[in-house]
């Protein structure tokens, strides 16, 4: 049944061709696929699959975000990191609209700029604002500096880093056409009016004097933890309440909390920032395996979401594959911003709660069995109900499943993440580390962003 608003009609989930694609311009065409060192690799201008979210009054269109650019894992003389393909990128969001034969189409695109109004990059942020010692290569793979036209030096032009780089991943619309934004480098939340002009900013770092949202003459801060986050695993998801009071976010996986050996807890952490009062909470979120992420969050209400856990797997190239969609609720969860100190439990200011001297993330990495170790201190972590086995209600071949649109009739509209179609390689080859993203292992289907509907059971 077609549901009517005001400005449109929204087009029945019955009606819909599953993975309609997203329009795209081609980036960059001059490098070699090492797929097929015969033919030229195709950068596609897609990468919109990071999130998507509503808009606010039109219900056939959605807001979709890309992140920080075509990159690929890249060893040089400076050490791994990043090789930026198309160096000049900017993150952006684009405006979608659904139409009623099922295609899509751009209706336009929304450049991220900084305070000042000029274009922000992708490249990391300085180690004192949440880099990882992410080494940023040009297209040659030669290290980015400070100083372009001469040759890298770590004291006389040392590598560039951008303070207003960004790694966009969670996105939110308010109604006021203005944008919020979270991501993989600080984390950083970051205010985007209508123009994609930045206006507020919240992050963990007390010295950024860019955090400006401020209650009572203080800066509204994330969590000191936060900054443990794991290098590109950092606030995969971000939503803001009916209301429009509260940001919700929840960081992609485990943090390296206090150090690497958090990796292996299935325990991430979800956090609630109300824009009005300042209060931040903070809730646990159990993965259902330490491999699987969190990918995407929309607010129901102010204390129901529905929530994408996924473990990276290609469908068509591994059965074991899972895409799921949780509805989780905060409303029985222990807010761990609250727990006062006591003999054994003591809120450290840099990794957060404790317990026996271990932060949370070594306490479940020691023994998954320890999660029961919490309810019994009355620590619990959200509850989550699945409404969408993906792979069991439609056919989706992709890895990724990161955008996530809730839409006026209940249905959830669903956005792969492809990656500007490029991914590394596992070839050894001298003309290129780069390859088209296959869905197949017979590297015969191109990823690409696609949008798919699905209904929640409940």
């Amino acid at each position: 049944m077609l549901k009517q608003n005001s400005n449109n009609m929204l087009m029945s989930i019955t009606d819909f061709p599953q993975g309609s694609p997203l329009p795209y311009t081609v980036l960059d065409a001059t490098l070699t696929n090492a797929a097929y060192p015969e033919q030229k690799l195709e950068i596609r201008g897609g990468g919109y699959g990071s999130d998507a979210a509503a808009h606010p009054t039109n219900a056939n269109q959605f807001y979709a975000l890309a992140d920080r650019g075509p990159n690929a894992d890249f060893d040089g003389v400076a050490g791994k990191g990043k090789q930026f393909l198309v160096p000049n990128y900017t993150p952006s969001i684009g405006l979608f609209e659904l139409q009623a034969d099922g295609k899509i189409t751009k209706i336009k695109e929304i450049i991220l700029k900084d305070s000042t109004g000029n274009p922000i990059s992708g490249l990391p942020n300085p180690k004192a604002l949440g880099g990882t010692n992410e080494v940023p290569y040009d297209v040659n793979g030669q290290p980015m500096t400070i100083n372009p036209s001469l040759p890298f030096d770590t004291v006389t032009n040392p590598i560039k880093t951008d303070i207003n780089g960004l790694d966009p991943e969670g996105l939110t619309a308010l109604t006021d056409g203005s944008f919020w934004i979270s991501d993989e480098y600080g984390p950083h939340l970051v205010h985007y009016d209508a123009e994609g002009i930045e206006v507020e900013r919240i992050n963990p770092f007390a010295n950024d004097e860019r955090n400006n949202v401020m209650v009572d003459g203080k800066p509204v801060l994330l969590p000191a933890e936060f900054t443990k986050r794991r290098t590109n695993r950092g606030m995969e998801a971000l939503t803001v309440t009916p209301d429009q009071t509260t940001l919700v976010g929840i960081m992609e996986s485990s943090m390296d909390n206090p150090d690497q050996s958090g990796r292996l807890s299935n325990l991430t952490r979800m956090v609630t920032v109300n824009l009005v009062s300042g209060q931040i909470k903070q809730y646990l979120y159990r993965l259902d395996a330490a491999q699987h992420v969190a990918s995407g969050i929309v607010a129901i209400n102010e204390h129901e979401f529905y929530l994408i856990e996924h473990d990276r797997k290609f469908p068509l190239q591994d059965k074991s594959a899972q895409k799921l969609i949780y509805k989780v609720d905060t409303s029985q969860a222990t807010d761990i911003e609250t727990i006062l100190d006591n003999k054994s439990v003591e809120q450290d200011e840099i990794v957060g709660l404790t317990i026996e001297g271990q932060t949370l993330e070594q306490l479940i990495a020691t023994d998954e069995k320890n999660w029961q170790a919490l309810e019994e201190m009355a620590i619990k972590p959200v509850s989550k109900t699945l409404v969408v086995d993906v792979l069991a209600t439609i056919d989706y071949p992709h890895d990724k499943l990161e955008g996530l649109w809730l839409r006026q009739d209940g249905s959830l509209g669903l956005l792969n993440d492809d990656d500007f179609s490029i991914t590394d390689t596992e070839i050894a080859n001298p003309k290129s580390l780069v390859e088209h993203k296959y869905l197949d292992k017979e590297k015969t289907i191109i990823d690409a962003n696609r949008l798919y509907i699905v209904m929640p059971t409940e």
